[in-house]
């Protein structure tokens, strides 16, 4: 009986410091801090014209769920064949991804690399997957010289 009666004599204040504590620790044990997507790209720097390269994206998931994604490029300067494929997986925790374009290459070009995550049917088994409320996608971005 006597905890009750402090309790009810302590200040607005430090009630109000607890309430907001206690907020403050809950918000800390919401946050697990893992990643939707990490990706890695890896491209040249330099090319010779007309030269045939590689660019090759590793994708991960820190995610207990399956995703599923797509990944595809982008560039400043048009160009042509398997530049243009957009690659659709069921990406898990356990089983990394990696996405291959082999194109020819002209001309300088910046390129852009995305993966993205997307809502689709008949990739992930038993369509168990998730859509996470952000981030729905990460990029890279390059700059392939030719010359």
């Amino acid at each position: 009986m006597h905890f009750l009666q402090l309790l009810f004599r302590a200040s607005s204040a430090a009630l109000l410091l607890v309430l907001c504590l206690q907020l403050g620790t809950n918000k800390a044990q919401e946050n697990t801090g893992r990643k939707v997507i990490k990706m890695e790209v890896q491209m040249p720097r330099r090319a010779n014209p007309s030269e045939e390269i590689t660019v090759k994206m590793n994708v991960k998931t820190e995610l207990r769920e399956c995703v599923v994604i797509t990944s595809y490029l982008r560039s400043n300067i048009t160009i042509e064949g398997p530049f243009n494929y957009r690659f659709t997986a069921c990406l898990c925790v356990n089983a990394p991804r990696n996405f291959y374009w082999d194109f020819h290459i002209n001309e300088t070009a910046k390129i852009v690399a995305v993966a993205q995550v997307t809502a689709q049917l008949g990739i992930c088994p038993n369509n168990e997957a998730v859509v996470p409320l952000e981030p729905k996608y990460v990029y890279t971005i390059g700059t392939i010289t030719v010359g």
